[in-house]
């Protein structure tokens, strides 16, 4: 497989993010960049006060979202990035979500 083929294949990232990221822009950062990177899925914020995300897109655009995860938003003070990879579900557009 090319390098451009690869890097054009539909995969699916689901992220649990811990430390100091609700209350500090997260979500919305979040939903900026996952925007600008054109990926699809959501984030929402989880009652023990970890944040839940999921990104579908190309390889490359996915593994810049989990990067830009490890620092968050400019308050956030983020510990712990768990990433689980899964097969796409072929969501559409990226919202943020209710709590969980």
């Amino acid at each position: 497989m090319s390098d451009s083929q690869s890097s054009s294949k539909q995969i699916r990232a689901h992220v649990l993010v811990s430390g100091k990221v609700q209350g500090v822009g997260y979500r919305a950062s979040a939903w900026d960049m996952a925007r600008l990177l054109k990926l699809n899925g959501w984030v929402r914020n989880l009652r023990d006060g970890r944040v839940e995300a999921v990104f579908e897109g190309s390889h490359s655009k996915v593994e810049e979202m989990i990067r830009w995860c490890h620092q968050g938003s400019p308050a956030a003070n983020v510990k712990e990035v768990v990433v689980e990879y899964e097969l796409p579900e072929g969501l559409q557009g990226f919202e943020v979500s209710r709590s969980r």
